[in-house]
């Protein structure tokens, strides 16, 4: 299934954004002086959707093409009537080309409720102020006095609007520079920025708004994309139909040891909820009793004899006759301990299954234990890690999202696999080298049990779909229903893995 997204939701660095504008400047022929009036006039009719002329405004430039789109911006607002103070944090001599025509534009005006500032003014007497100092050219610290001026926005009570990003964040990775506009909407301009879901990136760039350009498709680039209900249902109900029914079998759960049975109870109820017709827990015989108490609807399938409370090397062809008895997908790992019995159990099975197969847990850190990934060439692989098993699986140090997102991608690609990287954003990583981001409030899931219920989601779309990406697509889109749901009734450090099954 080719996932065509589109490029509304396409995540771009700076330097694929600045590709971009030179393309379509030089290549296709639209001039950087109308790109910029474009910009400026979607940034300003969003603005004042939100607001009326009687909200007074201060727009605060730089010299760069970034305060272009903040003259835009005040020339359109005063048109409208509105109150508008300008602010030009280093003076406006050597103001780049095109912003220099839009401050002669401005001043042509000779507008009665324009007024240019000498310096800062009390920021409190604003109920609007628009961030046009810093676009995504910058590379080093933010200095003086841009920094002083970020830090007394961001203690202003004035609703704040960055134009293209906000000043002083890396809008390819989503970390501050020394200072940062901390904004409550960033009007972004001819592509969504990755930075604004990486690391900082993401409590600072507020709700991030698309103002479009004309930018040729065959033009476009993208570093990611982000997961969004529209596409990826649209994607998943046009599959169905050439289908005309999901894919035939069971669910196969390998989970479980004493002490963690909890684990495999999780992740065999999640699956079963996502409307499976058969979800099959294999189960060390020494658990059965358990297991058939807790889940009714499962169906159970004993290994070993009564005494074995875990898997071991003497179990691996009794869990592969089995699962050859009717075809399915296999879930592997939750709960299944780290004895050295185990790991061998885990590793002698992943070497011989060609089936689609979901790794959490136990087995992502007997596969860390391998110098090889013993992935057969006819079985599809969906590992889903949380932050600590991805750095083992990966043996590196992850310092922050960017990197993950970076090692995710590469990894996943050059095993030829899915990576469903949980956290904040929750990353995956494609067998193309394509990466995806979800865009919600994902913090709440890193409690135990949860990784569980993700893990039996992801296995049972996996089952349903026969398609590892739209698996992890529909079931984080699912952890997003069920998180808003259960957090209009109670608090994120109050809601039980039950809650999200």
């Amino acid at each position: 299934m080719e996932l065509q997204v589109p490029h509304s939701y396409h995540l771009c660095s700076a330097e694929q954004c600045r590709n971009m504008d030179s393309r379509t400047i030089e290549e296709f022929g639209i001039p950087s002086f109308t790109l910029m009036e474009l910009a400026g006039t979607r940034a300003a009719d969003f603005i004042q959707s939100r607001s009326t002329p009687n909200d007074s405004v201060l727009i605060v430039c730089g010299k760069g093409n970034n305060a272009g789109d903040g003259l835009v911006v005040a020339r359109l607002l005063l048109q409208k009537n509105y109150t508008v103070h300008l602010y030009f944090c280093d003076g406006t001599e050597k103001l780049s080309t095109d912003t220099q025509k839009n401050f002669e534009l401005v001043q042509k005006l000779k507008a009665d409720k324009l007024t240019l500032l000498a310096e800062l003014p009390d920021l409190d007497n604003y109920d609007i102020i628009i961030d046009a100092m810093l676009g995504t050219g910058l590379k080093n610290e933010v200095r003086s006095p841009y920094k002083e001026v970020i830090q007394q926005i961001n203690n202003s009570t004035a609703e704040v609007y960055a134009l293209d990003v906000p000043s002083g964040l890396d809008s390819s990775r989503g970390q501050i520079l020394g200072s940062s506009i901390k904004t409550d909407y960033t009007l972004t301009f001819g592509a969504q920025k990755a930075g604004f879901y990486l690391n900082d990136g993401i409590e600072y760039s507020g709700k991030v708004i698309l103002c479009d350009l004309p930018i040729p498709n065959n033009y476009r680039e993208k570093a990611a994309a982000l997961i969004d209900e529209d596409w990826v249902l649209e994607h998943h109900e046009n599959s169905a139909l050439r289908n005309h029914k999901y894919a035939d079998g069971l669910l196969y759960v390998i989970a479980g040891s004493e002490g963690l049975t909890g684990a495999a109870i999780l992740a065999c109820r999640s699956a079963w909820e996502a409307g499976l017709g058969g979800v099959v827990l294999i189960t060390p015989h020494g658990l059965l009793d358990i297991y058939e108490k807790n889940l009714i609807k499962i169906i159970k399938k004993p290994i070993g004899q009564t005494s074995d409370k875990s898997f071991t090397e003497a179990h691996v062809q009794s869990v592969l006759d089995l699962i050859k008895e009717k075809k399915g997908t296999v879930l592997i790992g939750p709960g299944l301990g780290r004895s050295k019995s185990t790991i061998a159990f885990i590793q002698g099975v992943l070497a011989q299954l060609t089936c689609n197969v979901v790794l959490d847990a136990d087995a992502l850190f007997a596969l860390s234990k391998m110098d090889e990934w013993p992935k057969p060439t006819n079985s599809n692989w969906i590992l889903t890690p949380h932050p600590g098993e991805l750095s083992t699986l990966l043996a590196s140090d992850i310092s922050n999202d960017f990197d993950r997102l970076i090692q995710v991608s590469s990894k996943a690609k050059s095993e030829q696999l899915t990576i469903l990287s949980k956290g904040y954003p929750g990353i995956v990583g494609t067998s193309d080298g394509d990466a995806y981001l979800t865009t919600y409030e994902t913090r709440i899931f890193s409690r135990a049990g949860f990784g569980d219920v993700l893990a039996g989601k992801v296995s049972a779309y996996f089952l349903k779909t026969n398609h590892p990406n739209m698996a992890c697509f529909l079931a984080l889109l699912d952890g997003k229903y069920k998180s808003e749901e259960a957090l209009e009734y109670t608090s994120p450090n109050q809601i039980d893995p039950e809650h999200l099954i």
